[in-house]
C-alpha cells in the first residue's frame, strides 16, 4: 500500500468489503503493508467518486468518507480520520526489506492488531512471485506465504489483497486458493474478485459463517463490481 493509491476505485471496494464484515460483527484489523511513493501514475484510479450514479449506492456514507477525503489529503490515515473504518484498528508501519527487520515487523504487526478477527493485508502486488525472494530488492511489494501461516496460526481470519498476474486469471485463482487452503488449516477459503484486483479470504471456522454471509451480501449489493470465484 502506498499513501498514492488512497481512496481509488481499489480502496472503495475493499473498504466496503471490510465494512460488510463489521455489519456481521466482525471486528477489521488492517495491515498496511506500507511502502514509499513512487510518483507514478497508476494510483489516480479516481474518476469513479465522479460517478456517484454508479458507485454511490454500493456504500453511500464510504463514497461520501472517500469523496471528502481524496480532495483533501491523500493518506492512508484518512482511512480512520474520514471515518471510512471506524473502529477498525491500524497497523502502518512501513515494510522494511532486511529479512529480520522483517521478521519483527510482521511481530508487531501482529501483536498491535491481535484482538481483531479479520485482518487485511495489503501489498501493493500481493502474495509472493518467484523472482522476488524473501529479503531481495521488491520484496517489500509482496506478502510471503509462511507470513500468511504464521498469521493464520495466531487465530485471525485473512483477507489479502492481491493483484491479477498476467496469465489466466481463474488458473491464478485457483492456484493461490489452493496454496491457500493447505497453509490456513481448517478455512474457508473465498476468493471474491473484482474487474483488476483479488481479495483471499481465509475464514477461521467460528468466523465463517459471519464472514461467508458478509462476502455474499456485498456480492448482491455490488451491481456486479463484487463476484465471488466459483473455481
Amino acid at each position: 500500500m502506498k499513501n498514492q493509491y488512497f481512496g481509488d476505485i481499489n480502496d472503495y471496494l475493499k473498504y466496503a468489503l471490510l465494512r460488510a464484515f463489521v455489519l456481521e460483527g466482525l471486528s477489521v484489523g488492517v495491515f498496511w503493508m506500507l511502502t514509499q511513493d513512487d510518483g507514478r501514475s497508476d494510483g489516480l484510479k479516481t474518476a469513479y467518486l465522479r460517478n456517484a450514479r454508479r458507485w454511490r449506492g454500493l456504500d453511500p456514507d464510504l463514497f461520501d468518507c472517500l469523496t471528502e477525503a481524496v480532495v483533501s489529503r491523500r493518506h492512508i490515515s484518512s482511512a480512520s480520520d474520514a471515518r471510512c473504518l471506524p473502529r477498525a484498528r491500524f497497523f502502518a508501519e512501513t515494510v522494511p526489506t532486511d529479512p529480520s527487520s522483517r521478521k519483527s515487523w510482521l511481530r508487531h504487526g501482529l501483536d498491535a492488531l491481535e484482538a481483531a478477527d479479520i485482518v487485511l493485508f495489503d501489498p501493493d502486488n500481493g502474495i509472493e512471485v518467484q523472482s522476488t525472494p524473501f529479503g531481495r530488492t521488491g520484496s517489500d511489494k509482496y506478502l510471503y506465504w509462511h507470513e500468511i501461516e504464521d498469521s493464520w496460526g495466531c487465530g485471525h481470519s485473512l483477507l489479502i489483497f492481491q493483484h491479477f498476474a498476467r496469465v489466466n486469471r481463474a488458473d491464478h485463482i485457483r492456484r493461490l486458493a489452493d496454496r491457500l487452503q493447505v497453509l490456513a488449516t481448517g478455512a474457508s477459503i473465498v476468493p471474491v474478485k473484482t474487474s483488476h484486483v483479488l481479495f483471499l479470504l481465509a475464514a477461521q471456522e467460528g468466523h465463517a459463517p459471519a464472514a461467508l454471509r458478509a462476502a455474499g451480501n456485498i456480492v448482491a449489493a455490488s451491481r456486479g463490481a463484487f463476484q465471488v470465484d466459483s473455481e
